[in-house]
């Protein structure tokens, strides 16, 4: 795990010391957590990172990374009697957050509508103990040689299903 961040940290880096090249953009997104990640979570939101390279034309290859944090929701458990003693119920919220560690690639269909695939691993960063997973986010936008705007379905396959969210995101390319 130290090694993925390590690797992850030397190659941001790299992409920082070499912005001059315009290949660096920075953002936000915000979500609402879909499937079972709905029922436990409420809202997504964070920051993203990424460094393009030019690959082609019209094709951009990188690597990206951020922070994406889940708020939870309040989970009740019911009270349980059993013949002449209750056990109270409890309520927990457990927020949930993530550092994805990814390639990513961009395809101009235009000049200013493109679509974009992230393809990861998703460091498990929230409250208590818990797992990461593989990370996907395909994503369509509009662009501009300062910003992009995108739409994006974020999913992270974890132990017992996956954590998914519908958004929107906004980069400022430099």
């Amino acid at each position: 795990m130290k090694k993925i961040i390590f690797t992850a940290a030397a190659a941001f880096a790299f992409a920082f010391s070499n912005a001059q090249d315009a290949g660096f953009k920075a953002g936000i997104h915000l979500g609402i957590p879909i499937g079972t990640a709905g029922d436990s979570y409420s809202f997504n939101g964070g920051v993203d990172a990424a460094y393009m390279w030019s690959v082609a034309d019209k094709f951009q290859a990188g690597l990206t990374t951020g922070y994406s944090y889940y708020a939870g929701k309040e989970v009740s458990t019911p009270s349980i009697t059993i013949g002449a003693i209750t056990i109270p119920g409890t309520s927990v919220k457990v927020n949930g957050a993530f550092i994805p560690v990814a390639a990513t690639g961009q395809y101009s269909f235009s000049d200013k509508i493109f679509g974009g695939l992230d393809l990861g691993y998703a460091i498990y960063a929230g409250d208590g103990s818990g797992n990461g997973g593989f990370y996907y986010q395909p994503k369509v936008g509009y662009q501009t040689e300062k910003y992009e705007i995108y739409a994006g379905y974020k999913g992270i396959s974890v132990d017992g299903g996956s954590i998914s969210s519908v958004g929107l995101g906004f980069n400022y390319k430099f």
